[in-house]
């Protein structure tokens, strides 16, 4: 066991981002294929939609990782998980924002992100109907379509862009709490999924602020926020890992991360009287 481990703790980040950049080129040549064609789905139990493009990209991202790294491990959003005990853990979303893709728009992404010791330390956002491509890890900058991206300044929150897929995500004290995030800051917008992110990342948004998140969704923004010179955390203000609770908040200024994370505060602790 000592032996797995200490093979598995030798690659390096940029090695681990390589071949996720490989993945990603694999999967966008499938989803291209597939993008805006006559496409069935299914309802999965959560009621969200699978299609064949989902279930045959992380087919083939997991037969690269296991031709790789047969000893990592690997969580998808389609096919569950194996090793998840391994010290580098794979976490794969084949198609983040599913509902748009079969609905013809082209935000919808991919996510590879790469998790040693419970903490997410590379990923990749990819966007294949726009070749469009955020890269980021631990020691490594981040990058957009090879060119270094930065988060931008934003010391007020009355000043703060922010982004969340879909208000609906929000239920109970959490819908208090976002209400009360979307109050304070200049303005909120919706309908992005990952793509938010990228765009924090290359400093055009301020504020990511989700919940009812699961580990795919995440593990592979964290990486690229952080690379970018920003900070993604949970809303308690802890690094986000493979068994956070799904809420999460990303910003590109230290500042505002801190004053959001006090509103929500206040708005869930308001929320839960009600």
């Amino acid at each position: 066991m000592a032996e797995r481990q200490a093979t598995v703790a030798a690659v390096r980040v940029p090695e681990l981002i390589a071949l996720a950049e490989r993945m990603a080129d694999e999967s966008g040549d499938i989803l291209r294929r597939y993008f805006r064609r006559d496409l069935r789905f299914d309802d999965k139990p959560d009621s969200t939609p699978v299609t064949a493009a989902d279930r045959e990209v992380e087919k083939t991202l997991r037969r690269m990782i296991e031709a790789a790294y047969p000893d990592h491990g690997i969580v998808g959003e389609e096919f569950g998980a194996v090793r998840e005990d391994a010290e580098t853990v794979w976490v794969l979303d084949p198609i983040d924002g599913t509902g748009g893709f079969v609905t013809g728009k082209p935000l919808f992404g991919t996510l590879i992100g790469c998790v040693q010791k419970g903490l997410p330390v590379a990923g990749i956002i990819d966007h294949p109907a726009l070749r469009e491509r955020w890269v980021g890890g631990e020691g490594s900058p981040a990058t957009f379509n090879g060119n270094r991206v930065r988060v931008r300044p934003c010391a007020r929150i009355s000043d703060a862009m922010l982004y969340a897929t879909t208000p609906h995500m929000f239920v109970g004290a959490d819908a208090y709490a976002f209400d009360a995030l979307c109050d304070a800051v200049k303005r909120p917008q919706y309908g992005a999924d990952c793509y938010a992110y990228g765009l924090l990342a290359s400093g055009f948004v301020d504020l990511v602020v989700e919940a009812s998140m699961k580990p795919c969704d995440y593990c592979a923004l964290a990486p690229v926020v952080a690379a970018a010179g920003g900070i993604m955390t949970d809303w308690e203000g802890r690094p986000l890992g493979l068994n956070s609770d799904g809420r999460v908040i990303a910003a590109g200024d230290e500042r505002i991360h801190a004053r959001a994370l006090k509103i929500l505060a206040v708005g869930r602790d308001f929320g839960g009287l009600g």
